[in-house]
């Protein structure tokens, strides 16, 4: 299976076809697809500006389609029955109360985003306001990741040539690796 990098390799000089890369890339694995463009924007491959606007349009469409999917799950009697709450309407009410909370502990609490966004969906939280969310959240937490990669990226290029593919793969993994321990450390908290 061709790789982000292929896409964008492939996608030569053309912006359009590059940003399409990316957003794709963010479907599949947004913190890996933002950790490799942000090497390709270090090797002068990507122009930063089609790599942060592809990064952002990806992450948040994705996050919109989370929500999306939530909301047709609430449409599907089947599924309003295996759900239950305590307080009944309430529930709807306390995602839409807590809509910019839940989606910025989402973001940056990984494992998180794919159930309490399709919960704010399901609970009808106001798309309007998830949005705003997640567009801000977006912005910080992207940004962040981004600006860490590029320094990751020429610390790569700096030091290890032609290996800094294997070097970015590590910290790929790395970042990964952080996020199970962080998530399986919750994880135990809660029990």
């Amino acid at each position: 299976m061709p790789t982000l990098t292929a896409y964008l390799m492939a996608a030569g000089a053309s912006p359009v076809m590059q940003g399409l890369a990316i957003i794709i890339g963010t479907f599949i694995l947004e913190d890996a697809a933002t950790i490799m463009t942000a090497m390709q924007v270090r090797t002068g491959h990507v122009d930063l500006t089609v790599a942060l606007v592809a990064l952002y349009i990806g992450i948040v469409v994705g996050d919109m389609g989370l929500y999306g999917m939530g909301r047709l799950a609430a449409l599907w009697p089947p599924a309003r029955k295996w759900i239950t709450l305590p307080g009944g309407a309430q529930e709807g009410q306390w995602f839409d109360r807590n809509v910019f909370r839940i989606v910025f502990i989402s973001r940056f609490v990984p494992g998180a985003r794919l159930p309490l966004y399709t919960a704010c969906g399901f609970f009808r939280a106001r798309f309007g306001l998830f949005c705003i969310a997640a567009v801000l959240a977006t912005l910080i937490w992207t940004s962040m990741l981004f600006l860490v990669s590029l320094r990751v990226g020429q610390f790569l290029i700096d030091h290890l040539g032609t290996w800094k593919w294997a070097g970015m793969a590590g910290f790929v993994l790395t970042i990964f690796l952080i996020s199970r321990m962080i998530a399986r450390l919750q994880s135990n908290e809660t029990r």
